[in-house]
């Protein structure tokens, strides 16, 4: 890690706990929308519409689309709009966001040596309202969202940006992420040094990353960089 001047970060599933803050959402949404319900079949549309997300690579309006057409919506109250779902995600699932055990930490200790990023595919509103809620924008000098960079990982140019706003070249960055293609090779093809955090994504036949490390937990970068 001597050559190493920046490191970046992925936001969901790698700083941020997305399998965590998208269930906290979906019970807040569970118990809004399908108060009529008995718990047990409650539990089933909850485990349910998680599935539906995709850890969380379903088009929202898509997502909330189907769950029209699936759920089985009150009948006694006005059923809702697929913008009417859009406008709840967007205030309840950004106040529902939680950081990684011990990210923190990792964000302190890096935030010593290096220079700090991250990119993130996604909305403006939603992914900078996630950061502005755990507290975490004034550690990082730079921050791109998909939305607002007019491009998305795995697209070079949205790595090429962060390199050039933080003042470095390609071998002296490290990208942690946890999803193969479009995080850890997105992120190789243009040189930088990566490393895989293994969440949910499994490692795609088709890369030809080759990744410093894997890891399982955010903590373990506490031990390498």
């Amino acid at each position: 890690m001597e050559h190493i001047k920046a490191v970046i970060f992925d936001l969901d599933n790698t700083l941020l706990d997305r399998t965590t803050t998208f269930r906290r959402f979906a019970e807040r949404f569970m118990k809004h929308y399908f108060s009529h319900i008995e718990s047990a079949d409650l539990d089933l549309l909850l485990e349910r519409l998680i599935v539906l997300d995709e850890d969380g690579y379903k088009n929202k309006p898509v997502l909330f689309a189907e769950l029209l057409n699936e759920f089985p919506w009150n009948k006694e109250r006005n059923k809702p709009l697929v913008d009417d779902l859009m406008e709840y995600y967007a205030e309840n699932y950004v106040i529902s966001a939680v950081l990684m055990e011990q990210a923190e930490e990792v964000i302190t200790h890096a935030k010593g040596k290096y220079k700090m990023g991250i990119i993130t595919n996604g909305r403006n509103a939603v992914q900078y309202g996630k950061i502005d809620h755990l507290g975490i924008r004034d550690h990082f000098d730079v921050i791109l969202v998909s939305e607002e960079a007019g491009s998305k990982k795995p697209d070079p140019r949205i790595f090429q940006l962060a390199m050039e706003r933080l003042n470095v070249r390609p071998e002296e960055c490290l990208f942690v992420g946890d999803h193969p293609i479009n995080d850890v090779e997105g992120a190789y093809i243009l040189g930088m040094h990566t490393i895989w955090m293994k969440v949910n994504q499994p490692w795609s036949e088709n890369n030809t990353a080759k990744p410093l490390h894997t890891i399982h937990q955010i903590q373990e970068l506490l031990s390498i960089m």
